[in-house]
């Protein structure tokens, strides 16, 4: 078979668009152009850095050891640069996705044309030391997926709908092509790659149940994306299966579970999830809004939202959402430590913004979790009225029966640090994310020690930014906290002497201390966290204790007007 012309590919590139006819003649003859079926493995971290490629059809898989997903790398994309310039070994292991077609531009032949044409390392120079950067500041691009395999668990899935509307959705950024076992039986491998190379996006439809064209959808898509009917009682599903061939290159399974109305049904997400075994995203959907959501998800477009800790000053998270609102901000995914995890979870559960504002005032303010004091063996207060408190606002739910995807940070104690919390009940690790160490007893769950979040990552982008979502609001609270003291002393008076001594000498109270102790570890590290943020909002709370709850108006007026300020300023 004749090698095919790839000049006009080639100029579409980051990598080589800039080269002159000149080195372009050059380079095509000495690319060597391959095949590689989906599953296998293109090379492993470690391996020698002896080649740049440059993927014609299909997608790889980048993987931090076996399975840890890094990014995608899709047709029209290179990967290997970064170790052509500097000769180290391969950070990650890249594996095919699917049946894809590739070029490799050899070391020694990359050499060779650089000294013929100087201006052809340009290019590969460029995105090198990009790539580079990212890696150094940790956001390396997940990449952007562009075909989709849509595999229904039934017949009875409205496969065909679902497809159509979440095509018109796509069209946001791109065109998008839906093809079935109708138009796409029988035809063969350059049929598939004109029809991705035209339009930017592809849905590959299986609404017939024929095994060959579900094994075709398979062999073209990028992402997965198993639609099924959430009230249904699962089944196995053959997508699900470790050794199925859809688990070649461990591409991105999104499971989604479709609901007769808004609100998931409980339970539906934990009992379907059973079904699989490895890294699976799932879904809820139950209107347009939710495919929109789904949409900006796949297509790399997804908003994230993260919400910092700080006590009765968290409260301005509120008035910060409330002025985003206004302003037409929607988000697709959330999370938070301690009080920002309490308000996140209000947010991913869709509940309206004053039915929140009005429950979290009867349980902070009213409520009054802190006041059930106790003999300090294990902590200050018994714990119990927070845990009631968070039981009776968020019921049964657990974090994956929310709406909107939703992770709470907490410490464990017993030797793993930080724990990102994705499923189980939500009322139970809203408690342990908001534990403060000495003020509320940590929570002891299969024989390990959970307390506050913001121990070790009091604004968690970091977690966000790995998920991949293209944009991440944060709301910070940043006020200054530090405890002063106008007494000179390293022991305590005797308690009489307090009583009885000058007013006028001011030393830290205990809760003070305690609370303020458990962020110190983590303001390092924010700083780092809150460049990760694409929007970042500090409102002024230097006026509002850590537990004055009685501020709380005031509170989420100063989130409401300085969030209101910045994005008037935006425009």
């Amino acid at each position: 078979m004749s090698k095919p012309d790839f000049s006009a590919l080639l100029r579409r590139s980051d990598v080589f668009g800039h080269l002159g006819d000149e080195a372009l003649a050059a380079l095509v003859p000495e690319l060597q152009w391959f095949s590689l079926p989906g599953g296998r493995t293109l090379f492993k971290q470690g391996d020698p850095a002896d080649a740049l490629y440059f993927v014609v059809s299909g997608s790889l898989g980048v993987f931090a050891g076996p399975t840890e997903w890094v990014r995608l790398v899709a047709a029209g994309d290179s990967i290997g640069e970064i170790g052509l310039i500097t000769g180290e070994a391969r950070h990650h292991t890249a594996r095919a996705l699917r049946d894809s077609e590739l070029l490799r531009l050899d070391l020694a032949t990359y050499e060779a044309l650089t000294q013929r044409h100087p201006q052809a390392m340009l290019g590969v120079a460029r995105v090198a030391i990009g790539r580079l950067q990212e890696r150094l500041r940790g956001d390396e691009s997940p990449g952007i997926a562009r075909t989709f395999a849509l595999l229904p668990a039934s017949p009875d899935v409205p496969a065909r709908s679902l497809a159509m509307q979440l095509a018109m959705e796509l069209e946001h950024w791109g065109s998008c092509a839906v093809i079935d076992a109708e138009h796409g039986a029988g035809r063969g491998s350059d049929w598939f790659a004109e029809r991705e190379a035209q339009a930017r996006f592809v849905i590959y439809l299986d609404s017939t149940g024929d095994s060959l064209w579900r094994e075709r959808c398979l062999r073209q898509a990028d992402v997965l994306l198993l639609p099924a009917l959430a009230a249904q009682q699962p089944r196995p599903w053959p997508e699900a299966m470790p050794m199925h061939p859809s688990r070649a290159g461990h591409r991105p399974r999104h499971l989604i579970l479709l609901h007769p109305g808004r609100q998931p049904a409980l339970g539906a997400a934990k009992r379907w999830r059973a079904e699989f075994s490895g890294e699976l995203h799932h879904h809820h959907v139950g209107g347009r809004a939710d495919i929109a959501r789904l949409a900006r998800v796949i297509s790399g477009n997804a908003r994230g939202l993260v919400l910092a800790g700080g006590g009765a000053r968290g409260v301005a998270h509120l008035g910060a959402l409330r002025a985003l609102h206004e302003a037409g901000h929607t988000f697709d995914a959330v999370g938070g430590t301690s009080i920002g995890a309490i308000i996140g979870a209000s947010v991913a559960a869709g509940w309206e913004l004053d039915a929140t504002i009005d429950t979290l005032r009867r349980a902070f303010v009213q409520g009054r979790p802190l006041s059930d004091w106790t003999v300090p063996i294990v902590a200050l207060t018994r714990g119990k009225r927070a845990a009631l408190m968070l039981r009776r606002a968020f019921g049964a739910l657990d974090i994956e029966d929310l709406t909107l995807p939703f992770f709470c940070v907490s410490t464990c104690l017993s030797g793993d640090g930080m724990m990102v919390h994705r499923d189980g009940p939500l009322w139970l690790w809203l408690r342990a994310s908001s534990a403060i160490p000495g003020v509320l007893p940590p929570v002891l769950h299969h024989g390990r020690v959970f307390v506050d979040g913001a121990l070790v990552d009091n604004l968690p982008t970091d977690v966000m930014a790995d998920d991949g979502l293209a944009h991440i609001t944060a709301i910070d609270i940043r006020a200054e906290i530090s405890l002063l003291t106008t007494a000179e002393e390293f022991a305590t008076p005797p308690w009489w002497q307090l009583l009885l001594g000058r007013q006028n000498i001011q030393r830290p109270g205990l809760v003070s201390t305690l609370v303020r102790a458990a962020m110190v570890n983590s303001e390092g590290p924010s700083e780092h966290r809150r460049e990760r943020a694409d929007l970042l909002l500090t409102p002024p709370l230097e006026h509002i204790g850590m537990l004055d709850w009685k501020d709380w108006e005031r509170a989420m007026e100063a989130g409401y007007l300085y969030t209101k300020s910045v994005l008037e300023k935006q425009g």
